[in-house]
């Protein structure tokens, strides 16, 4: 699911949607009662080794450090493991 879709879909229900940039395609939902995004962590560690030639570790290192522990307000995406 595409940032565009998600707006299209979920938009007029009030929520600011925040994404990971470079994720899309490990977007699995919306939290109904937040309206936070959620992603699969699997699925983006693959997008990592997939586009920027990573190993798994390599991967998950970076979204450890970058992405899952980042906090950008109440609206932080939500990351499924």
């Amino acid at each position: 699911m595409t940032e565009q879709e998600l707006i299209e879909q979920y938009g007029d229900l009030g929520f600011e949607l925040l994404t990971a940039d470079g994720f899309d395609d490990a977007i699995i939902g919306i939290d109904s009662k937040s309206g936070r995004v959620i992603y699969n962590v699997t699925q983006m560690a693959e997008i990592l080794m997939r586009d920027d030639e990573m190993s798994e570790d390599e991967a998950m290192e970076y979204l450890d450090y970058n992405v899952l522990n980042a906090w950008v307000g109440d609206q932080t995406p939500i990351y499924m493991i």
